[in-house]
């Protein structure tokens, strides 16, 4: 039972749900296609911009195009902004 347990939590945080808001550089990491240098130019992104308005203008950062945001968009939000 408890290697169950261990096995679920792991899945879940595999497949986590990733705030763009507010996302870390290694939680953007975590996203398919993204290592840690485009994690790295979200996080750069979203503090130039201040704030996502839309999960579609990651597609704006370098390196990050439609397709990858495709490929993640099940496990994107958009959330409030940090202030």
């Amino acid at each position: 039972m408890k290697i169950l347990s261990i096995l679920l939590v792991s899945v879940s945080l595999m497949f986590a749900v990733v705030n763009i808001n507010t996302a870390t550089q290694k939680e953007f990491a975590s996203l398919k296609g993204v290592g840690a240098k485009k994690a790295q130019d979200i996080v750069s992104y979203r503090t130039k911009v201040k704030c996502f308005k839309s999960i579609n203008e990651l597609s704006k950062v370098k390196g990050i195009g439609k397709k990858t945001v495709e490929k993640n968009r099940k496990n994107l939000v958009l959330g409030k902004c940090k202030k």
